[in-house]
């Protein structure tokens, strides 16, 4: 249709979803001064969000994680999954699945939420004090699909997540069975925080040619996305807590 055209060349839609009106306020003056990105609607708990998004088309959801009434991990849960009330897809939206991409704003005292939302399904994690630029990237990032968000990020925070997983690796031992040598591989650097480029740069291949392993790992591990792939490496074991980037 030429409205479904238009959509998906406008700008990204982003919704807002913080108990804190002034750290809503800050984001939607570092967003709206973007010319391919504008804040579309605010809710101050997971609830509100929900009952947003049932009239109000939306890409990205920035989400809180501890909020009144319902928090971003349930929250999250229910945006991913389409249960917001309405059709199973958000208002006007033109994602791959319908449903918005979640981001989960975190701080460092709040590990096990953070993992328990994107466990329930959020395309990427930032913390609270991240500068505009890495909103900006990040925000992009998750709404083309790629849930690449803040790598240096993710690799701190999972190093923290480690110490609250379980030791699921014998129960998982068949599955990375099923990845070649070089996708065990991929895999790896990918759970250390590394972006495709610099993982094309690690092992001489181009970006193209890691975007392949990639989508092959998701298909075989059966997993959505690239944050599922990092939090089954560490919950696996195939990459542990306190490694560096040159364990192997």
């Amino acid at each position: 249709m030429e409205m479904d055209d238009e959509l998906d060349t406008g700008p990204i839609r982003v919704v807002l979803v913080d108990d804190q009106e002034l750290v809503r306020a800050g984001f939607t003056m570092v967003l709206d001064a973007q010319p391919d990105i504008v804040v579309v609607g605010e809710a101050g708990d997971g609830q509100q969000a929900l009952d947003l998004l049932r009239t109000t088309a939306a890409d990205v959801v920035l989400m809180d994680v501890r909020m009144p009434r319902m928090d971003g991990i349930e929250a999250t849960r229910r945006v991913v999954s389409g249960e917001w009330g309405g059709s199973g897809r958000a208002a006007g939206g033109h994602g791959g699945d319908g449903a918005p991409k979640v981001i989960i704003l975190t701080t460092f005292d709040l590990d096990e939420y953070a993992f328990a939302a994107i466990k329930a399904g959020a395309g990427g994690f930032l913390l609270k004090d991240a500068g505009p630029a890495q909103l900006i990237e990040a925000i992009k990032a998750v709404h083309s699909g790629d849930a690449v968000v803040a790598p240096s990020t993710t690799k701190r925070l999972l190093d923290r997540f480690a110490l609250h997983l379980p030791d699921t690796e014998q129960r998982a031992s068949g599955a990375l069975e099923s990845l070649t040598e070089r996708e065990g591989e991929v895999l790896r650097l990918v759970a250390r925080g590394m972006s495709n480029a610099e993982i094309a740069g690690r092992l001489f291949v181009s970006e193209a040619t890691v975007k392949t392993h990639m989508g092959r790992i998701l298909m075989k591990l059966g997993l959505r996305d690239r944050v599922q792939a990092v939090v089954f490496a560490y919950e696996t074991g195939l990459v542990k807590s306190g490694q560096s980037g040159d364990a192997w």
